[in-house]
């Protein structure tokens, strides 16, 4: 009796650790666990604003970027715990080495010798309403041409000028 008790225990532990991560928005990238038992959810009835500044480099040039893949999960966890995609509104301000993410795949193996992983995903989240910038400053300082980067990306004037634009009408501001 005492075994059957310790091996149903065992089941039940693995299946709470082998749980499957849902995409409720962004279906490539992203992924996060349900956490039903959670006491503190977002918000259904507030707006979400949030200006992201994505700084970090890709660690393996033949995965997508972390930093970018937590601009995915940012929205399905707000999905997910019951905020209305509706609800969020998100503005992605590129630069530093992130830059190199933005560019179509010729330029990016010419530096990286790999595909560019990102550029599905930068379309996906421009498809589900997120607003894309690049620092026109990191692209001049780096010599990115206008013409290599994804049609997704929109240039402002910087990085800078983005995060305070958006912070003085309210959004709220994580840095990846």
């Amino acid at each position: 009796m005492k075994s059957t008790f310790v091996l149903l225990a065992l089941v039940i532990s693995l299946s709470a650790f082998c749980q499957d991560r849902v995409n409720p928005v962004i279906k490539s990238a992203g992924g996060v666990f349900e956490v039903p038992e959670s006491t503190l959810k977002p918000d259904p009835d507030l707006p979400y604003r949030i200006i992201i500044e994505l700084v970090s480099a890709s660690e393996n040039p033949k995965e997508v970027n972390q930093a970018l893949n937590n601009v995915a999960r940012l929205i399905n966890l707000h999905v997910s715990g019951g905020a209305p995609k509706e609800n969020l509104e998100v503005v992605v301000a590129i630069h530093g080495d992130a830059s190199y993410t933005i560019t179509d795949s010729p330029t990016y193996k010419k530096k990286y010798k790999e595909e560019n992983p990102n550029l599905d995903l930068y379309k996906e989240l421009s498809k589900a309403g997120v607003k894309l910038y690049i620092c026109g400053q990191s692209i001049r300082a780096r010599s990115i041409d206008r013409a290599t980067i994804t049609p997704e990306i929109q240039v402002a004037t910087s990085m800078l000028t983005t995060v305070t634009t958006y912070q003085l009408k309210g959004y709220a501001y994580l840095k990846f």
